[in-house]
């Protein structure tokens, strides 16, 4: 009898171990919390993540630092999966909390923002998943839920609203849909944000440089505050500043020097402001790797034999 529960241990305690090994060394799995990445990825499908795709980052970097095996690019409109870059009160950077964004800026690439930080470069307006948010009259709240259940686009809620109108968020494929059918009832009457945001903040464009290693980039009072971070955060310097004059080590600065590479992050859902909208650049030590498989697809609030996306199971992310 105790020969038989001392195999059943051993068995168990090396089924762990390969599970463990596989977390650390090969792919390891999330959760999708937020429908910031619809319709690449929906709120609650489960993924896994390839730590092979830039390169092993070595685990345990509490006590081996930052070192990556095989290193390898990453590549513009991945989905990456990387640490908190702001989480600062947790010293080590693989025990922060975990996000997930299409990568639209490499080191050295240049972007252009606006006074927000949106961007509007061209390679991003190309992502197809993206969604950019639409205004519609507040009476046609009734005929846009009858719109989305006979085009099938589920899972689409309200974002906002003003006095006159209903504001929600598109891909440029549900909103192609949703204007064909609007066509052939009598005329459109659905209009994007983004239009009026992109007139609108048209001559304060600024260029984004997105810093690479043994890079110097200019300062200038729009991005002041974002170079300090960054300069805090991931360089190790001393700086603030003030009056929007960067300081560094107490002197001013006209120009700052960078011994990483950085990588600039977005949702595809435009109303999420978890990328890097809020935490600047992310450092290379950050990433964890690419996100690769789709293993468990699931519509949130349904019940238990309700609601699977079969059709995702064990598909590839794009």
């Amino acid at each position: 009898m105790k020969r038989g529960i001392g195999r059943w241990l051993i068995a168990l305690a090396g089924a762990a171990t390969i599970v463990l090994l596989f977390r650390c060394f090969a792919f390891t799995p999330c959760l999708i919390p937020s429908s910031g990445m619809e319709n690449s990825l929906f709120q609650g499908e489960r993924i896994l993540v390839n730590k092979w795709s830039y390169g092993l980052r070595v685990p345990l970097m509490s006590l081996f630092s930052y070192h990556r095996w095989m290193e390898k690019p990453v590549h513009k409109n991945d989905i990456v999966v990387f640490n908190n870059p702001t989480q600062m009160p947790q010293p080590f950077i693989d025990q922060r909390s975990i996000y997930i964004s299409r990568c639209i800026g490499l080191p050295g690439d240049t972007l252009f923002i606006d006074s927000f930080f949106n961007v509007t470069d061209e390679n991003r307006q190309a992502v197809p998943d993206e969604k950019e948010l639409y205004a519609y009259p507040k009476e046609k709240e009734h005929s846009m839920d009858s719109l989305l259940s006979v085009l099938s686009i589920k899972g689409n809620r309200q974002k906002g609203y003003n006095k006159e109108e209903n504001i929600r968020n598109f891909s440029r494929y549900e909103y192609y849909l949703l204007e064909q059918a609007m066509n052939i009832n009598g005329g459109n009457w659905i209009h994007p944000l983004s239009k009026e945001k992109d007139a609108r903040f048209s001559h304060i464009l600024h260029p984004l440089i997105i810093p690479r290693k043994r890079s110097v980039l200019k300062v200038y009072p729009w991005n002041a505050t974002l170079l300090r971070n960054t300069l805090v955060l991931h360089e190790g310097k001393q700086a603030e500043v003030r009056n929007d004059t960067l300081y560094i080590n107490g002197k001013p600065a006209q120009y700052c020097y960078f011994t990483k590479n950085y990588y600039w992050m977005s949702s595809n859902n435009s109303v999420n402001l978890a990328d890097s909208r809020l935490f600047g650049f992310v450092p290379k030590d950050h990433i964890i790797g690419k996100a690769s498989c789709i293993w468990f697809s699931k519509e949130t609030g349904t019940g238990l034999f309700q609601g699977y996306r079969w059709n995702r199971f064990f598909s590839s992310i794009r």
